[in-house]
């Protein structure tokens, strides 16, 4: 078994289920092959630092790695581990440029990489205290999350919604919604940018690339961090699944948080081992990594 095929989606999957939550990943291989995984993680029960909670952490990482795993440490990290381990801070222009364009122009930059037509209108009429938003769109994982998100950014409350599931993925929402001031949104402006924040949202939700590093290829991945710092979760396993199913492994990745257009972004950066992939073409890994991230696998 290669580790760097198929050890980080069952570490991350092992991690998820005890629910540690992934902040950081630094994966590096070795000149003699090892693979070096520094995983920082937080967890949601505040008991990593007890012994038995890092001997659950180890039994389960042993009972799925087995041989594959040759050490194991878990410890609390200083600011100076924390600061040598971060991701680079830069990012190619022509990247940005390429995997965020959609909110700049109304082009798409690939059709299989988005989701289908989304609608979304506004209605005052309906009720007499709140703004109903009725969302038509393709199902995918995380829809929910996506539409939750972006109302938090924009301070919008949710008083009670319908959400109806269709032939062939298609959903229809109903949100009745209001401000924070308690009124219902009235000025044609800020219905406008909601309509379109939600539309791009739900478009394209993450952010999906491969591209030339040097003489290497690198899948980028990258998706919207909320107001409240929080991040998408489990984008990382289903990388490292859709990567497994390729059978195309990873020689190094790192995860980092980038302000691009004003708005933050974390972004995946993996480095991909071409020696038993390279005749995988590039598009076709866009394409499964972005099915296995909205759930269409």
């Amino acid at each position: 078994m290669n580790f760097r095929c198929f050890g980080l989606a069952d570490v991350t999957q092992v991690l998820s289920s005890l629910e540690l939550n992934i902040q950081k990943v630094k994966v590096s291989t070795t000149p003699d092959g090892t693979v070096v995984d520094l995983f920082f993680i937080t967890d949601t029960r505040e008991l990593l630092h007890t012994k038995n909670r890092q001997e659950e952490t180890y039994k389960a990482l042993e009972d799925v790695m087995q041989d594959a795993m040759i050490s194991f440490n878990i410890e609390k990290v200083g600011p100076e581990i924390t600061a040598c381990c971060q991701a680079s801070p830069y990012l190619p222009s022509a990247i940005t440029d390429d995997i965020f364009n959609l909110e700049m122009s109304n082009d798409l930059p690939s059709v299989s990489l988005t989701s289908n037509n989304v609608c979304v209108t506004m209605d005052n009429s309906l009720s007499p205290a709140h703004t109903l938003v009725q969302i038509v769109c393709q199902d995918h994982k995380g829809l929910l999350y996506d539409i939750m998100r972006t109302l938090k950014d924009y301070n919008i409350q949710i008083s009670y919604g319908r959400f109806y599931i269709k032939q062939g993925r298609k959903c229809e929402i109903d949100l009745f919604i209001m401000q924070s001031d308690g009124k219902k949104i009235v000025d044609p402006s800020k219905q406008t940018a909601l309509s379109s924040r939600l539309k791009m949202e739900l478009l394209q939700p993450l952010r999906v690339t491969v591209v030339s590093r040097g003489p290497d290829t690198e899948l980028l991945v990258a998706n919207p961090v909320e107001l409240s710092s929080k991040g998408r979760p489990l984008v990382f396993y289903d990388i490292t699944l859709a990567l497994k199913m390729l059978n195309t492994c990873i020689f190094s990745a790192e995860i980092g948080r980038h302000m691009i257009r004003d708005r933050e972004w974390e972004v995946y950066r993996i480095l991909l081992d071409e020696g038993a992939s390279s005749s995988i073409p590039r598009p076709k890994v866009e394409e499964e990594v972005w099915k296995r991230l909205m759930g269409w696998e």
